[in-house]
């Protein structure tokens, strides 16, 4: 079967999707019945996450591009915009990190409260799902230096499903922490 990849990957992003679902509700759920929405305006970068998302969802467009220039056998262009890619995830996991380190320095952590708890396991979550992400294109990267070009357009496809998957998840995060409670 020449799609099985492909449709194993459709089966793993939606088994993820339903466990983000659930992530997704129980931080809503805590934020909204704890008194936790004062801390999100108080202790998040929503502008730097804005910018975060605005790379993340940028690095979809340059995924997208280097299928379509990888299709077409342009090589150099495909390998360009995968690198684009790459460095927009590695910009966007950085750029978490730094947000992860200053809610350290206010006190804000996974054990300290509920807030804390559910705000580290959702985006940590999404971020390990970014790591898998950006190791997966970084190996398509590596694939398209010599004599496993093959397996660079065999893998994009799948690869390129679950980055969509990994953007279109960051977009719900985003909307739900850090947008919704200043509304």
């Amino acid at each position: 079967m020449k799609d099985r990849g492909r449709l194993l990957m459709f089966f793993l992003i939606g088994s993820e999707a339903f466990f983000f679902i659930a992530l997704i509700i129980a931080y809503v759920y805590y934020r909204n019945f704890t008194g936790a929405t004062d801390m999100v305006a108080h202790f998040l970068n929503v502008k730097r996450a804005t910018i975060l998302t605005a790379g993340l969802v940028l690095s979809s467009f340059t995924l997208i591009m280097s299928k379509r220039n990888l299709l077409k056998g342009r090589w150099k262009m495909a390998k360009l915009y995968m690198g684009g890619t790459i460095i927009l995830a590695a910009v966007f996991l950085g750029g978490q990190m730094m947000e992860y380190i200053e809610l350290y320095h206010k006190q804000v952590t996974i054990s300290k409260n509920v807030f804390g708890s559910s705000f580290f396991t959702l985006t940590g979550f999404h971020g390990l799902h970014v790591i898998m992400g950006l190791i997966a294109i970084s190996l398509l990267f590596g694939f398209s230096f010599g004599k496993f070009k093959v397996l660079t357009v065999a893998g994009i496809a799948s690869v390129e499903a679950y980055w969509h998957f990994v953007d279109i998840i960051w977009l719900c995060v985003y909307t739900y922490v850090y947008i919704t409670p200043l509304l």
